[in-house]
């Protein structure tokens, strides 16, 4: 009876492991994600001041902002600026107290109609330089007043 348990005690042993061999496996895992190209202004809003105008010169009165963004870094963003509330074949604000009143001006970016730049991540802003102008011709007959403007700035990668 010895001899008949030990061929039963040597499987019932390589079945549970212990004299058995295991296989090992590996699995790749790939691990991943996206940074979305996105270019945003600095700041929410900005101010494109002509301060006083005063119709007794006989020179144009100008104005001069910077404004500040950024782009995911090498993303290339165009910067532009929207008709305004009061565009009129070009730019003019409003009397603020007498609607019919307005005061034509000329705004660029950079020089242009548009401004370009290539971004370099949100810790290094860009810049782009808003000049505007207002000839004289355009403001020495015009109504006491404060006088606005709404222009809506874009910028997009």
């Amino acid at each position: 009876m010895k001899f008949k348990l030990i061929p039963v005690a040597l499987l019932l042993s390589s079945l549970l492991g212990g004299t058995g061999a295991f296989a090992a496996d590996t699995n790749t895992l790939t691990v991943s994600a996206s940074v979305t190209g996105t270019c945003k202004f600095s700041t929410a809003t900005s101010t494109l001041s002509f301060g006083a105008l005063d119709p007794s010169l006989s020179t144009d009165a100008s104005a001069a902002a910077t404004v500040n963004y950024w782009c995911t870094k090498g993303t290339t963003a165009t910067v532009s600026a929207g008709a305004g509330l009061f565009n009129s074949s070009g730019n003019r604000m409003q009397n603020t107290t007498t609607s019919t009143e307005y005061i034509p001006y000329s705004m660029t970016l950079n020089g242009g109609a548009t401004a370009t730049g290539t971004g370099a991540g949100k810790s290094s802003p860009l810049s782009v330089a808003l000049a505007g102008t207002i000839t004289n011709t355009n403001y020495i007959n015009a109504a006491a007043g404060a006088y606005t403007d709404t222009v809506v700035l874009s910028v997009s990668p």
